[in-house]
């Protein structure tokens, strides 16, 4: 980042992984990770109850109702179900310490073999959606606050009011019937071809990137007041290096801030979209386990979503020092 005083310019560069580190005590460090534990484990806690939580049987739904008691109470003992709840919270902490997160009561399958490829593709969904949206976001924030109360900031208000309002179960469909069935740009559903992503991606920007585009703007706009920018035109910069070289860098914290969080959310949040596409990421494989109270897919999902919102969190704060030292002083 760039500070300015009245008489001279004092450059402060990004300070890399490893300068970033060297500002971070033995104590921050320990505070973050042990924070990261306990969420972690009120996580795992929450995930374990929505066992007893959710309604209905899972024995139920696997033997049906013709079932005799006594072919329930087999399955109930072969699942470790008959335990004392102490007992199985035990045996799912000794599980999860070793990546073990049991077996799918639909399909028999371990669930370790199932998770990481819909964890990657759900990532790969999240990571392009993203790309997508800092792709629209970056020059409609900077129009908007370049040309404040013009026709650029009243065009990029138009589309953040209306990329806000309307929900992906909408902005899907619509993008389906024009791209996929109209055109025929892009498949309707899958993920078997390179552009499958296109239309789920795209779905998941637009409401993202109508976000980000009005916080770089009010970040931007915050910045334009400060002297070292008109420190830096009046030394004979063009406004287009001061805004590169100088307003935008220092604005990029509070869009940092924004970035960390929604990507986190996108993880998520990717259920309805990735229901629509059929695109096959965790999102969908919870609401098949649902559908089938696959109860132990269902925890799986919810705990592998919500632990990678927590590292993406400590990934963000790690960020903030990289960018500006002062933040890891502090």
């Amino acid at each position: 980042c760039t500070q300015w005083n009245t008489t001279h310019t004092v450059q402060l560069p990004f300070l890399g992984l490893s300068g970033a580190m060297q500002y971070l005590s033995l104590n921050r460090i320990a505070t973050r990770v042990l924070s990261m534990l306990l969420t972690v484990l009120g996580i795992s806690l929450t995930v374990f109850a929505l066992l007893y939580v959710i309604p209905g049987d899972p024995i139920e739904a696997l033997v049906g109702e013709q079932a005799t008691p006594a072919d329930r109470d087999a399955l109930r003992h072969a699942l470790a179900l008959d335990l004392p709840v102490s007992a199985q919270l035990g045996r799912y902490y000794r599980h999860l310490l070793s990546f073990d997160f049991g077996t799918s009561l639909a399909t028999q399958q371990p669930i370790a073999e199932i998770l990481p490829a819909r964890w990657w593709a759900t990532l790969r969904l999240a990571a392009t959606a993203m790309a997508l949206a800092l792709v629209l976001a970056l020059p409609l924030g900077i129009l908007a606050a370049r040309y404040e109360n013009r026709a650029w900031d009243r065009l990029s208000a138009g589309y953040a009011m209306l990329g806000s309002a309307l929900p992906n179960f909408v902005i899907g469909p619509v993008l389906i019937i024009i791209f996929a069935v109209w055109l025929g740009w892009a498949p309707i559903a899958g993920a078997d071809t390179v552009g499958s992503i296109v239309l789920p991606a795209a779905t998941l920007s637009i409401g993202l990137s109508a976000v980000l585009a009005r916080q770089l703007r009010a970040a931007l706009l915050a910045v334009f007041t400060e002297d070292y920018l008109r420190a830096a035109a009046a030394r004979g910069l063009s406004p287009l290096a001061v805004l590169l070289r100088h307003a935008l860098p220092n604005a990029a914290l509070t869009l940092l801030t924004l970035i960390g969080m929604q990507f986190g959310g996108l993880l998520g949040g990717t259920v309805i979209t990735e229901t629509i596409f059929g695109w096959p990421g965790l999102g969908a494989l919870t609401v098949e386990a649902i559908s089938r109270r696959d109860y132990p897919v269902v925890q799986a999902c919810v705990l592998c979503i919500s632990a990678t919102y927590v590292l993406l969190n400590a990934l963000t704060d790690l960020l903030y020092a990289w960018c500006d030292p002062r933040v890891a002083r502090a």
